[in-house]
């Protein structure tokens, strides 16, 4: 059952609006993906916290003004076996790059430059604790960073 502002994890309770809201959406889309809560939780958790801190003060109010966190859409099937799987940064149409699972139908997120996926890459790998292939324009491996460990 997904979670939203009137039904949340107990450790939750103390954050602000916007960061409890923030954790939510996070905390939904990981169990979404197959995490389990005893990891989605804390994930979310940091992960919101770090939003709050640097976004700007309309940011956090127009993210909070929006209503109640995000549903999960009851016909997207989570696929818990992506979570081994090592994340790719891949060259993406209009000249954009993209995040994937290796072997997902679709990236999970789209970046205008590589840098910025590369950066959030890496942070998803390390919460999966999987890897990350880095790709160059033409679709070969640039590089490729292990942390399973």
């Amino acid at each position: 059952m997904p979670w939203d502002m009137n039904d949340y994890p107990s450790s939750l309770k103390n954050f602000n609006k916007a960061t409890k809201k923030k954790a939510i959406d996070i905390a939904n889309a990981l169990i979404d993906e197959g995490y389990s809560e005893d990891r989605a939780i804390p994930i979310a958790t940091e992960q919101a916290k770090e939003w709050y801190d640097n976004a700007s003060e309309n940011e956090r109010y127009e993210y909070t003004e929006k209503g109640d966190p995000t549903k999960r859409k009851s016909h997207e099937h989570s696929r818990p076996e992506l979570l081994d799987k090592p994340e790719m940064v891949i060259p993406y149409e209009d000249n954009k790059w993209a995040i994937q699972s290796k072997d997902a139908k679709k990236p999970s997120k789209v970046f205008d430059n590589k840098d910025e996926a590369i950066k959030y890459g890496k942070k998803v790998a390390k919460n999966k604790r999987t890897g990350l292939i880095i790709q160059k324009v033409d679709g070969s491996k640039q590089n490729q960073i292990d942390y399973s460990e």
